[in-house]
């Protein structure tokens, strides 16, 4: 099964329509299924005294507020008919988060085809069943999220019109970058175990490995924030990947997928050339005259593993041999 990549360029473009096609150009080269970004109207999403998170603070101008430092990452309509555009000519997806109804009709009226929610929003109720009820695909993170929030949101979203069978739910740690040791990788896999949907992991740890270890344990869509360049100002770039490093993990990704096959345990192709070359046969260990019985002090195991298998032994010890034989060849009966 092929894992759904979403290339999460947020608000990395700093507000810069030149900078989200850069992005946009970015993400199709490393090979990813759809580039994300975030639609919102900051008056209708944040409050003006809304404080800013510690990692905000740390990378963003200290004195603005959450509100003065969302406003300037807006994108218009425009903006966003242009960077669809700009996807269509890199054939790569669109995609994109809404924050308020607004912005999640505009999107519709745009040709969202998949809603997704972010973690921020799991437990706002009237926008989960505003933006669920028309039964598209959706994609639920469940940062900063318990089991019963996870559950209360499943109830929404299922009473709003979306079946449970078109519901992905993403682990998730909403710190940016996420410590290894508060990612609890297992938790992907109790999110499926508990509520019975397909699941997947949305990543902000630095690096790729965890995103790619998501995969290997059954995650069918791994998001991932990218940025051109670290370095740049804004809230996201110290947390997201470098587009070298975005290949990498898409390359690595698709590598699993190929890798995990399809659970049947059995010869590989192109191992089963290596079977007489690996495995060992019954042979003489000295000469052995016509009407010798076979024993442990004239056999052994040995290679090739063009004979008679070793597994045999109990069936060939006591036989007589039907002809001579000398050292190292091997046994026929």
């Amino acid at each position: 099964m092929k894992t759904l990549i979403i290339a999460e360029a947020g608000v990395n473009h700093n507000g810069s329509l030149e900078l989200a096609k850069k992005l946009v150009a970015s993400a199709a080269a490393a090979g990813a299924d759809l580039v994300k970004f975030q639609s919102f109207i900051t008056g209708k999403s944040i409050a003006l005294d809304a404080p800013k998170a510690e990692y905000q603070k740390g990378t963003t101008d200290a004195g603005e507020s959450q509100y003065e430092m969302v406003r300037k990452l807006e994108l218009s309509r425009a903006d966003h008919e242009e960077l669809i555009e700009e996807c269509r000519r890199h054939g790569i997806g669109f995609f994109s988060t809404a924050f308020d109804t607004d912005s999640f009709d505009m999107l519709l009226e745009l040709g969202l085809n998949q809603v997704k929610i972010p973690s921020g929003e799991l437990t706002n109720l009237p926008l989960l069943r505003y933006m669920t009820r028309h039964g598209l695909p959706v994609i639920l993170s469940t940062g900063m999220a318990g089991l019963g929030d996870i559950e209360a949101a499943l109830n929404v979203i299922e009473q709003a019109g979306t079946p449970r069978s078109l519901i992905t739910a993403l682990h998730c740690t909403t710190e940016y970058p996420t410590p290894m040791e508060d990612v609890n990788l297992r938790a992907m896999v109790s999110l499926k175990t508990a509520f019975g949907v397909d699941v997947g992991y949305s990543d902000h740890t630095p690096g790729i490995e965890i995103p790619i270890a998501a995969v290997a344990l059954g995650a069918t869509v791994i998001e991932k924030h990218f940025t051109l360049d670290r370095q740049l100002p804004g809230p996201d770039h110290q947390a997201s990947l470098e587009p070298h490093e975005l290949k990498a993990m898409v390359g690595a990704i698709r590598n699993i997928e190929r890798a995990l096959g399809d659970g049947i345990k059995r010869p590989s192709k192109s191992e089963l050339k290596n079977q007489p070359i690996a495995r060992k046969s019954l042979v003489a260990t000295r000469t052995i005259r016509a009407g010798e019985a076979f024993s442990a002090d004239n056999l052994s195991a040995k290679r090739p593993g063009t004979g008679i298998s070793p597994m045999r032994w109990d069936e060939v010890i006591g036989r007589p041999a039907r002809r001579d034989f000398v050292t190292d060849e091997l046994i026929e009966l």
